[in-house]
């Protein structure tokens, strides 16, 4: 009985997760243009504490440096490694997913495992590598039992992602799940409506969100969903691509 009732908790966990409070609203896969709320990102890093050393940091690298000992909120004391991110500093592409696990924050790499080896796999169906994109989250720092972040707790991080954006200036960016959509757009809504559209973000980036691959591991039958939203991410990075070239 114990093993089933943690696996009902995780099922209704993880339909949380995809549909909010809404667990049988439809879906609604048209793709149409949605602002995000007016972005303050500039302010949210200026403010952030004052003039700290990361805020001035010029590459990836000694932004990493800067912030490898924060202490911004409560995660610092459970983490083994500051997951920072990986991949390349000039990518088009940027995939940001909620928090380190586990093996993320013994490694100090986001997805690994066998959430990393599945997001791979969707970026190869879709004619991307590993290597030519960015992978990040929405916190550095593990949280415990892989909970979900609390709000102080993206609160205190965000201000180090939009300087990562800042920095790499990707085209688009792929947010997995719920919290990743919640914390990068800063709108309240279930990840149903989230799904199939494309947002307005800083610099001219587009976003857009589908499942995370922890939860398609644990539902397979939400892969179809998760393919159609990444079909429609490419075709929009293709569309983004042409129009440049």
């Amino acid at each position: 009985m114990g093993k089933l009732k943690e696996e009902i908790i995780q099922s209704l966990i993880d339909q949380k997760e995809i549909f909010g409070d809404e667990l049988f609203e439809e879906i609604r896969l048209t793709k149409i243009e949605q602002p995000a709320e007016k972005q303050t990102d500039e302010n949210i890093i200026n403010e952030a504490s004052g003039d700290e050393e990361w805020q001035n940091a010029e590459t990836l690298e000694q932004f990493e440096a800067a912030i490898q000992n924060c202490t911004k909120c409560e995660l610092h004391k459970g983490r083994t490694n500051l997951v920072f991110g990986v991949g390349n500093p000039n990518a088009d592409v940027m995939v940001i997913g909620e928090g380190p696990g586990a093996e993320e924050d013994k490694q100090g790499e986001p997805f690994v495992g066998r959430a990393g080896k599945l997001l791979n796999d969707i970026l190869k169906a879709i004619n991307f590598n590993r290597e030519e994109v960015y992978i990040a989250n929405i916190v550095k720092s593990r949280p415990p039992g892989n909970r979900t972040p609390m709000p102080s707790e993206m609160q205190a991080c965000i201000p180090y992602l939009i300087k990562q954006i800042n920095l790499i200036k990707p085209k688009v960016i792929l947010c997995l799940g719920l919290t990743a959509a919640k914390g990068l757009l800063r709108k309240n809504e279930t990840l149903t409506n989230f799904r199939g559209k494309v947002f307005d973000y800083i610099n001219g980036t587009k976003v857009m969100v589908t499942y995370h691959p922890a939860a398609l591991l644990r539902n397979p039958g939400w892969k179809r969903g998760c393919w159609e939203d990444v079909q429609a991410f490419r075709k929009l990075y293709d569309e983004i691509m042409q129009k440049q070239n």
